[in-house]
């Protein structure tokens, strides 16, 4: 049975998950096998996919959903909470 893992992450204030902030979101995203979500409020959406991530319109302070499933959902849902926790404009 492949893995889930699902945790709360905050935007940092004066960060929006604009352009190049997405960009490497997803760049990271992409480096797991698991299949990986991120979602605002009740929309949620592949975190593979940068038009996706850009269409949420995270803004700071942003409180987003990360969710994962497959074998290495526990590490791609940590290193994504890590990586939107560190962003800086």
């Amino acid at each position: 049975m492949p893995a889930s893992s699902e945790t709360l992450v905050a935007l940092p204030s004066g960060v929006a998950l604009h352009a190049r902030p997405a960009a490497e979101f997803v760049r990271t995203a992409m480096g797991f096998n698991a299949d990986v979500f991120v979602a605002l409020g009740d929309r949620e959406v592949d975190a593979k996919s940068l038009l996706s991530v850009l269409a949420l319109g995270a803004t700071p302070g942003t409180t987003l959903r990360l969710r994962g499933d497959g074998d290495d959902a526990d590490s791609a849902v940590a290193t994504l909470a890590d990586l939107v926790a560190g962003l800086t404009e």
